[in-house]
């Protein structure tokens, strides 16, 4: 079992080492992109690493490669998303082929799975104590 601070560590060096698939959609969905989900990349949840999260939502978006297609693999991913989901996230899974040849489809579909993030109220947040 890692530990938190490991975890942290590996997630920093993922961030270094994006697939040319994660490069493409995190251009698409960075927070200066897409503000009103403010994902992150290489986002530790638990144990794991979601190649894309937004918190305030719980949405992760994982890119599937060619590292996801035995049967080993895929009972890691299933595991993975268990694991994910028993703690609130949604877990919405594309290909490196969709990234590369339907990315307007692929943000789309983000786009209609991913809850929005809950609004914060200004009013709220400056509303003077009783």
């Amino acid at each position: 079992m890692r530990s938190d601070w490991k975890t942290q560590q590996r997630a920093r060096d993922l961030r270094k080492r994006m697939t040319s698939a994660e490069l493409i959609l995190w251009s698409r969905i960075r927070p200066r992109a897409w503000p009103l989900y403010r994902f992150r990349r290489q986002h530790p949840i638990g144990l794991y690493i979601a190649d894309f999260a937004c918190p305030l939502s719980r949405v992760v978006v994982e890119v599937d490669g060619g590292t996801h297609s035995t049967d080993l693999e895929r009972a890691y991913d299933r595991r993975r998303d268990a694991y994910m989901r028993a703690r609130g996230w949604q877990v919405i899974r594309v290909s490196n082929e969709d990234v590369y040849k339907h990315l307007t489809e692929t943000l789309d579909l983000i786009g209609r799975l991913a809850p929005p993030p809950p609004l914060r109220s200004r009013t709220a947040r400056s509303a003077p104590p009783p």
